[in-house]
């Protein structure tokens, strides 16, 4: 192996979660030609979060190293859904949906990939084209048992759950698509193991070289312990707002921190910098890859003067106009109030209470506001600080 391919290999597998196989990346490296490395998309959503970039990430490695990207809107598959990792059906997209989806997604890619070295096709453009005697002929590649070797399949099945014959598709289809891309490496989350597999099946039936399997880890969320999700609340969206981004990955642990620049900045931190200046730097780079170097920066000084100087009087915060607010009000009204207003977020009363009001957190131009049934009258140029994260300024 030549020390080219041997630092390309490296590379490419450092951070990944299995690689099928290295051998076989090695060997296509070593052919000295541009690889095709597709990573295909179902844009079920219109937002995604640092999660879903993981993959990105290692697609833009492959881009540096003179490869090319093909990026594959599902606009057909995402109408079947993947099942992947789910314990129930999907629920259908319409057609308008998922093409407004998929312009949020490409948007949001690009951010972290080279446009001009990405190759965007909707597999559309081939199932659409299918007659259902061309469907029958690509479901005879594949049999039952193979299908339901899926572990999320089998887990449905053994609990009596409905497992429909449109999401026993999805793997052949996903397959299919590295048939008509030609890849020669397709990404995807562990999840996507099984789908990625049958891609491989379906290329050597069709007399094609074999697609190298490359699956990440999946990216754990803020609290460092579960996957991130907007579910679980521990999720960084991609199209926040840069404070509030920042803030957040400033919350994670050393621990996570180091994996965060491995999977989201494809290195490794630098150890002679102290961990909060390498914290610092790692919020400050993903904020700007979304949000520019000015926002960046910043947000970074708003960060810096809210936490590292407790300066609250002099940071960027949500106004609150006191003429606005209801009457005759309480400390957990009032914070109940700022935060739906200045951060549109809806908190319960039993979790202000016991989160954020008993332990001291609310704050009153630094007083701490601990009865939640305490009257309350905030005047002009008084600052209320919720948590950590979250402080509004009346105005």
């Amino acid at each position: 192996m030549s020390p080219d391919v041997d630092q390309a290999l490296a590379t490419l597998c450092a951070g990944t979660e299995k690689v099928l196989s290295p051998e076989e990346l090695a060997d296509k490296l070593g052919e000295g030609r541009p690889l095709r490395a597709k990573l295909g998309l179902d844009p079920t959503s219109p937002d995604i979060h640092l999660g879903h970039t993981v993959v990105f990430e290692k697609l833009r490695q492959f881009q540096e190293l003179g490869h090319q990207a093909v990026l594959i809107i599902g606009d057909f598959t995402a109408a079947i859904g993947d099942p992947s990792g789910r314990s129930a059906t999907r629920p259908p997209l319409s057609r308008e949906a998922i093409l407004a989806n998929a312009e949020t997604y490409t948007t949001q890619a690009f951010k972290i990939l080279d446009k001009d070295r990405t190759e965007v096709v909707f597999n559309g453009e081939w199932f659409r084209k299918m007659t259902f005697e061309d469907v029958l002929r690509l479901n005879a590649r594949v049999t039952m048992q193979q299908m339901l070797q899926r572990d999320d399949f089998r887990k449905r099945i053994d609990k009596g759950q409905e497992v429909r014959l449109h999401e026993i598709q999805y793997p052949i289809v996903q397959g299919w698509d590295s048939v008509e891309v030609r890849a020669d490496v397709e990404l995807g989350g562990t999840d996507q193991l099984f789908n990625l597999l049958v891609g491989r099946d379906l290329q050597k039936e069709e007399g094609q070289p074999q697609q190298v399997v490359m699956t990440m880890p999946l990216l754990e969320g803020t609290d460092g312990i579960r996957k991130m999700s907007k579910s679980y609340d521990n999720y960084v969206g991609v199209s926040e707002p840069p404070n509030e981004m920042f803030g957040k990955l400033m919350s994670i642990s050393d621990d996570l921190m180091d994996r965060y620049y491995l999977l989201l900045l494809g290195e490794s931190r630098d150890e002679d910098l102290h961990p909060m200046e390498a914290k610092k730097q790692l919020a400050q780079r993903i904020t700007t890859r979304f949000h520019g170097g000015e926002e960046g920066s910043a947000a970074r000084e708003d960060w810096e003067t809210r936490f590292s100087r407790k300066d609250l009087a002099g940071a960027d915060l949500p106004e609150l106009d006191v003429a606005g607010l209801p009457g005759d009000l309480t400390v957990l009204h009032l914070a109940a109030h700022a935060y739906q207003t200045g951060f549109d977020q809806a908190k319960s009363n039993g979790e202000l209470k016991k989160q954020f009001i008993s332990t001291g957190a609310v704050q009153l131009n630094g007083e701490k506001l601990t009865d939640p049934n305490a009257p309350v009258e905030p005047q002009p140029g008084d600052i209320l600080r919720l948590s950590k994260k979250h402080s509004v300024r009346f105005s």
